[in-house]
């Protein structure tokens, strides 16, 4: 039986013909899923005919839009594996990662051809190229006004469950990006979960700030509005506009990063905007803040509900919990160090906390578990976890154990199970200062600096101790508010003393403020904590 995930949308148009199933918001543009569906169906046959084959690698670098959309759902039919990279992540990273997928066939906008132009050697495994978008011939015929708009239903691949759909690249928020494997069967697990545990499908309007989640809800029968605004940058966000076409299309449910909803949220408040046909919030790509979440239950109706839902790319999502209860019950806990209460694990998942160690685990033992309440790496296993990386038998070895039939993904992040079943995040393994006098976590100790009400968020980060080989000198980084003029001589003194205040933090000898921290550019909120270690040490060693 094919699990093609290029079907659903067939589905959809069928079920749902006329109903609308993609806005975009900068060109007012919409489709109906029958034309969504005749749009794909079109391009489906039009690469066919140009020698598209099934199992071919196609790297696809264009924008959110309705072509995007019917590009990725006509690959899919093919039974093409489509390639997704972040072009944010910089230009050396952007170039291994093609190097190391080695596509056999790229579409993209003008702006990525030339980019393919300027950089010929990592495409060198291209033999077929599509432009999407007018380049006044300079770079092929554009294949969305060659495709057409209709056609015959194009008879999908018959996929099987573990057959190559996507290679989705991680962010490389710990080290260089990874490609992570997508199988068809894992996309259908995860449209299940979300469908079911979120409510989402026909009569929904989704609102995505990540251009993957317009996928979700296209196929699930939800009507995607593309927002107005730069995918690679969501801190940067206009929220006058992305508010406007939420209130405009009705939007019912949103998905977005922290960093999203931390510029939205202030503008409203400022402008005395409540939602009121925003129904669901979800909230993921970085450890969300109850202040945040506070502040979203402002601006929403009070039957809203706002989700964190945690995961990563390699299994999404994984567990999930609810803004009422981290604002009333859990948050205030986070504050004192205790970590950051993700929620319970969703239907069909199995979470544990094993011992810390950073070597491969090559077999499961029920011993690798630690008791609730102490601090371990974070495991998963379930239908929405992908089995391997492309091309990277090292990152294999060390994220995956065997266990019988079945494997267990370590997730890379550390934290602890409460009584309750509760996860508690406390950081990422690769974060954690190593000293001499025992480990120190990230988010724990963060959460006492940013205590201080002129601290916008703080990092804890590690220096080579020269004394000690092996071990790290913890450094405590702030970066200040921008919303008024700090002095940083006496911000740092009163961290001093907050620090010293706490059996968390009072080891912490060093201290710098930063003005602007690097982060991830997926969500624009996860801290590159690697940039400010180099740059702590650098600062450091030299006397700052």
């Amino acid at each position: 039986m094919s699990v093609n995930i290029g079907e659903l949308l067939a589905e959809r148009a069928r079920d749902q013909a006329d109903e609308i199933g993609l806005v975009e918001a900068a060109t007012g543009k919409n489709l109906s899923f029958q034309e969504l569906n005749g749009r794909a169906d079109a391009f489906a046959w039009h690469l066919q005919k140009k020698g598209v084959r099934a199992g071919e690698r196609v790297m696809l670098m264009v924008k959110p839009s309705a072509d995007f959309i019917c590009l990725s759902f006509a690959l899919f039919k093919l039974g093409a594996v489509v390639i997704l990279i972040d072009p944010g992540m910089g230009y050396k990273n952007l170039l291994r990662c093609i190097a190391g997928v080695q596509p056999q066939v790229f579409i993209g906008i003008p702006l990525a051809h030339l980019f393919r132009q300027l950089f010929r050697a990592p495409f060198r495994s291209v033999r077929i190229s599509f432009c999407c978008g007018s380049s006044w011939g300079l770079l092929g015929p554009d294949i969305c006004k060659e495709a057409g708009i209709f056609s015959q239903p194009f008879p999908a691949y018959p996929a099987r469950a573990d057959e190559l759909a996507a290679i989705i690249f991680t962010t490389g928020s710990t080290g260089p990006p990874k490609g992570v494997r997508y199988e068809h069967g894992v996309f259908n697990a995860q449209l299940r979960l979300i469908r079911d545990y979120y409510q989402i499908g026909p009569g929904q309007i989704d609102q995505p700030g990540f251009s993957l989640f317009a996928l979700f809800s296209t196929a699930l029968g939800a009507r995607a509005v593309i927002p107005d605004m730069d995918p690679t940058r969501p801190a940067k966000v206009d929220p006058q506009k992305f508010v406007r076409s939420l209130r405009e299309q009705k939007v019912t449910y949103s998905f977005g990063s922290p960093a999203i909803w931390n510029v939205v949220s202030r503008y409203c408040q400022e402008q005395g905007i409540v939602l009121e046909s925003l129904q669901q919030v979800l909230m993921a790509g970085a450890p969300i803040q109850g202040d945040l979440i506070a502040r979203m239950q402002s601006i929403l109706p009070l039957e809203a509900r706002i989700h964190t839902p945690y995961g990563a790319t390699e299994s999404l999502p994984i567990v999930s919990m609810e803004g009422k209860e981290i604002v009333e019950f859990t948050w205030p806990l986070s504050r004192k160090g205790h970590g950051i209460c993700v929620g319970r694990p969703l239907p069909g998942i199995e979470i544990r906390v094993i011992a810390l160690s950073d070597a491969p685990i090559p077999l499961w033992d029920d011993a690798l578990c630690l008791p609730d309440g102490e601090i371990g790496e974070i495991v998963v296993r379930g239908d929405v976890v992908t089995r391997a990386y492309e091309n990277n038998s090292e990152e294999n070895r060390l994220s995956k154990i065997k266990d019988k039939a079945s494997f267990w993904h370590r997730m890379g992040d550390l934290g602890y199970l409460d009584a309750q079943g509760r996860l508690w995040f406390c950081g990422r393994r690769a974060h954690r200062v190593k000293t001499k006098a025992g480990t120190l976590f990230t988010i724990p100790c963060e959460a006492i600096i940013n205590e201080h009400p002129d601290v916008a968020r703080s990092a804890l980060v590690g220096i080579p101790d020269p004394l000690h080989p092996g071990w790290q000198h913890p450094v405590i980084i702030v970066e200040p508010v921008k919303t008024r003029r700090i002095n940083s001589d006496r911000l740092l003194a009163e961290v001093r003393e907050l620090a010293a205040a706490s059996a968390l933090t009072e080891s912490i000898k060093f201290f710098l403020t930063h003005p602007d921290f690097p982060v991830d550019i997926r969500h624009n909120a996860k801290i590159f904590r690697e940039k400010l270690s180099d740059w702590a040490q650098r600062k450091i060693e030299g006397g700052a």
